[in-house]
């Protein structure tokens, strides 16, 4: 790579080309990585809680957090900020795995807050109470400094 130039996709828009992990962070040129999210996709509600579930369960939660962003983007108005406070769950899950106590911390308490006016309807069959519960006693959790495993503190999106 020429690193007086940026990496573009297909279109040419600026995206880096950079292998990562697991939790998204970016590996040398060259490195096995994981396979990227696609971005853009238009899915269901029902195929965005399937395929964010899948890769939260695989310790993959920033890439569920790519999958919420699409459904955040796509979606109708009055869905965005349930959406978006799931992709602020995921990245939140991110933070903490990566070591970034506070980012995570206050990324999974700004989803919870998110999420608090879907409590009562519960929409898709997403369970608001339980995982603004999980989000806020993670916060609290890994500000005492613990670096948490990703996959084994998958929350469940669904009942």
């Amino acid at each position: 790579m020429n690193e007086t130039r940026r990496d573009r996709d297909a279109e040419g828009r600026a995206r880096n080309a950079r292998p990562r992990d697991g939790l998204g962070r970016p590996l040398p040129y060259g490195a096995p990585g994981v396979e990227r999210q696609p971005e853009g996709i238009v899915r269901t509600p029902a195929q965005t809680l399937t395929e964010a579930q899948r890769l939260l369960d695989a310790g993959m939660p920033f890439h569920a957090h790519e999958v919420f962003e699409d459904a955040w983007k796509s979606g109708p108005g009055d869905e965005r900020e349930l959406w978006r406070g799931l992709a602020q769950l995921a990245v939140g899950l991110t933070h903490s795995a990566r070591g970034n106590t506070a980012g995570g911390a206050r990324l999974l308490r700004r989803g919870a807050g998110a999420l608090a006016p879907f409590a009562g309807s519960g929409p898709y069959g997403i369970e608001v109470a339980g995982l603004s519960d999980w989000a806020r006693e993670l916060a609290a959790r890994v500000e005492s400094g613990p670096t948490v495993d990703a996959a084994a503190e998958a929350p469940r999106l669904q009942g």
